[in-house]
């Protein structure tokens, strides 16, 4: 499935016959230009912070989440959540002018749940987001944060002079 993934990206429209000249006589050179492919991206870690009101529809929607990791390959990592939600109140006047006494308290709860996936490249990871960003549930916010791999600059791998 990766395979097929990764061919997918790579596979851009090339014209065959974009440099013809004409030579003597009814020769043509024909020189198809091929595109070179960027390496893909290493990504260490993608953690995933969801954030919605009812924590039934965040478990259903990890359960969903880690199910596509599952069939794309991703290397699945922790997968929790607090156990208390994010409490805010709100505490508002009944009237406006008078009946200062006379109050109302609103309440907001907000339910946390977070995931880690590990060893991702980047075509794999910007189809996996994509396709859970797609499908996310109303009053869900989802907030994506990756961990890129990089090589060490040629500067820092030569080890120091002996002083």
């Amino acid at each position: 499935m990766l395979k097929v993934l990764k061919t997918l990206r790579w596979a851009q429209p090339v014209r065959a016959l974009s440099a013809v000249t004409a030579t003597s006589g009814t020769q043509a050179h024909v020189s198809p230009t091929t595109p070179v492919p960027e390496p893909d991206k290493l990504y260490s870690k993608l953690e995933i912070e969801m954030r919605g009101i009812d924590p039934a529809v965040l478990k259903s929607y990890t359960w969903f989440a880690t199910t596509a990791a599952e069939h794309l390959g991703i290397e699945k990592g922790k997968c929790w959540s607090p156990r208390k939600a994010h409490h805010e109140r709100m505490t508002l006047l009944k009237s406006v002018h008078i009946y200062k006494k006379h109050r109302v308290q609103y309440e907001v709860r907000t339910h946390f749940r977070y995931m880690n996936f590990h060893k991702l490249t980047g075509s794999t990871l910007d189809t996996f987001l994509e396709y859970i960003e797609r499908n996310l549930p109303e009053g869900v916010a989802l907030q994506a944060s990756r961990t890129e791999l990089q090589q060490v600059p040629e500067h820092l791998r030569q080890p120091p002079e002996q002083v």
